[in-house]
């Protein structure tokens, strides 16, 4: 029989999705795939908590460090990369294992992109314009009246985002969230496993994410902004990789928006806002088994669940 087996495991910022994949790949014949939108930025480490050379060594991820952070990635690329990625780890007997917190990705991934209209310069232009004089988040607010589902996942200034789907509408007439949840018959005929990870008490998810932040500033986060800033001269602030949760609070602050005491406060609450959403994400998901990432054998736990998926 060949090999059509793919795992999913799915979860929001500081769930210990890492650590487990890390894990996992030691007890099983899987190949990790990296499903995050920051981790695919080379030079861009501490921000992203990107694994460290010693992890990666000993469970290699794909898809991470493939662009400079001057350059963008999208969810099309992405699934043009993964279904590639899938057949040559089929071809090696080994089963793609796919971990991360994109969930656009995973979901362009099993569902496919093609529904989602071509760029339009002309509207994207006049989008923009608009933005300029009424404000991004008077333009949420207009996505929240057209698309309250795609509204619901952005922030009020995520502009790229909310430019995006005002111009899928403004271009086909629907919303982006009725296209993605369309079957566009881009088939993905694997055996899937789909693995959630959500916390029992958010509570602890928050500490958890203050924790991190807190650890990525005493590594040196100003410091690795400071020094994009000085290798990199054409990022600005409106570049994709510097809106990612925590490089786009580093920025406003060597800008001198506000000190580093505010800077901590809200990268916590950016990240916070970030792992909302994901949840949200995975909550509109289907064919979804959850598993409570604060129990403290979540790992058997998911080690039991594979190994009776991947049984002959």
């Amino acid at each position: 029989m060949p090999n059509t087996r793919v795992i999913f495991l799915m979860g929001p910022t500081a769930s210990g999705k890492t650590g487990l994949a890390v894990a996992l790949a030691q007890q099983f014949p899987i190949e990790l795939i990296s499903v995050d939108s920051a981790l695919v930025y080379k030079d861009m480490d501490i921000g992203t908590a990107k694994p460290d050379a010693a992890t990666l060594k000993m469970a290699p991820h794909h898809l991470i460090n493939l662009i400079p952070p001057t350059l963008s990635y999208s969810a099309a690329q992405f699934r043009d990369d993964s279904l590639k990625l899938i057949k040559e780890i089929h071809a090696r007997n080994r089963i793609p294992f796919f971990v991360g917190g994109t969930m656009l990705y995973f979901n362009a991934l099993q569902h496919g992109m093609n529904a989602l209209p071509e760029a339009d310069a002309e509207v994207r232009k006049a989008l923009v314009e608009r933005a300029e004089k009424a404000g991004w988040p008077a333009m949420h607010a207009e996505l929240a009246r057209i698309d309250p589902a795609t509204a619901q996942r952005l922030q009020p200034n995520d502009a790229q985002r909310i430019e995006r789907a005002l111009e899928i509408y403004a271009i086909s007439g629907q919303t982006m969230s009725a296209l993605l949840n369309h079957d566009n018959h881009n088939a993905f005929d694997y055996q899937l496993l789909k693995l959630a990870l959500m916390p029992s008490d958010r509570a602890v998810l928050h500490q958890r994410i203050a924790r991190r932040f807190e650890d990525m500033l005493q590594q040196g986060l100003v410091g690795e902004v400071q020094h994009l800033r000085s290798q990199y001269p054409e990022l600005t602030g409106n570049t994709p990789s510097m809106r990612c949760v925590g490089y786009r609070q580093t920025w406003e602050h060597l800008e001198g928006e506000y000190d580093l005491a505010t800077l901590r406060e809200k990268g916590v609450i950016a990240t916070r806002q970030l792992a909302k959403r994901q949840m949200t994400w995975l909550r509109g998901m289907g064919d979804t088994e959850v598993m409570d990432c604060l129990n403290y054998n979540v790992l058997d736990s998911i080690k039991d669940r594979i190994s009776r998926w991947n049984s002959p």
